[in-house]
């Protein structure tokens, strides 16, 4: 497994990818929240941001010199307190139970050392058993259940 940043250059590459993790998303989520727009695209909001702000990074999950899927790290401030988050995550369901997103997300969370919140949609739960696991053996159990916008959320310091 390995990180790639996503370049300018290759941001189409993850706005595609980016719709076929909206897709999936779209499960989980409540009726009429997150449709898909007249062009039939689900049209992620936040992507250009990746290149226009601080804070942000984008990376592409790679296994094998192929796409595998992506995660997107954002860094916050609340007061003087710096916090990592993950965006957003995901692997093709091809890569999936083979350990490639858990050796991603440990590669991210040793690149962006500090406090961190990761969340996800209540409904979601792959997603719970998923974070809750990763995040459970990283920091051998020291982390805290929270809410953060609404989401259940793990804080814990890497």
């Amino acid at each position: 497994m390995e990180l790639i940043r996503v370049s300018f250059e290759k941001k189409m590459v993850l706005r595609n990818l980016m719709e076929l993790y909206q897709y999936d998303m779209s499960d989980f989520e409540d009726d009429g929240e997150d449709d898909v727009n007249e062009y039939g695209l689900f049209d992620y909001m936040f992507l250009d941001y990746y290149w226009t702000e601080e804070g942000r990074y984008p990376f592409f999950i790679m296994q094998f010199g192929k796409l595998a899927g992506f995660v997107l790290v954002r860094e916050t401030t609340e007061g003087a307190k710096t916090k990592f988050s993950i965006a957003e995550f995901f692997i093709l369901r091809k890569y999936r139970q083979h350990g490639i997103g858990k050796e991603a997300v440990y590669t991210v969370f040793k690149m962006f050392k500090g406090n961190w919140s990761v969340s996800w949609l209540e409904k979601n739960l792959p997603a719970k058993t998923f974070w809750t696991k990763v995040i459970q053996e990283y920091s051998n159990g020291n982390f805290s259940e929270s809410s953060h916008a609404g989401k259940p959320s793990l804080e814990f310091s890497s």
